[in-house]
């Protein structure tokens, strides 16, 4: 049996305030502002979507505007059409040419034990 990956999406329409769950890949192209937590699971915030909320993922993919603390246990990908404003905590980063940022920076390391490094 072939696994399917399923994916949410919130539409550019779409404005919510709250917290907002979700246990499979989640797209936000809209506006949010809150608490977003897809732990094992992949974040995008699209290019049009203003997100002002402290996100906790596996991945984060920001294309859009965040402002708040964005926390993932495997990789933060800020794109160049990116605009994020807070904290970043993850092992990994990148950051694309062009992506404006104003960000405190916490990596990890992989070991789950291991304290964070602030560069």
């Amino acid at each position: 049996m072939e696994e399917r990956r399923k994916t949410a999406w919130f539409g550019e329409s779409v404005a919510l305030k709250g917290e907002l769950s979700s246990a499979e890949d989640l797209v936000i192209c809209g506006r949010f502002e809150g608490t977003i937590k897809v732990r094992d699971h992949s974040l995008t915030i699209g290019p049009d979507a203003d997100v002002r909320a402290d996100i906790v993922g596996k991945i984060v993919i920001v294309q859009g505007r965040v402002k708040g603390q964005i926390s993932a246990s495997e990789k933060i990908h800020l794109y160049e059409s990116a605009s994020v404003e807070g904290e970043i905590t993850s092992p990994k980063l990148v950051i694309v040419d062009g992506a404006r940022v104003e960000i405190r920076v916490e990596t990890l390391k992989r070991s789950p034990d291991a304290q964070p490094q602030t560069l």
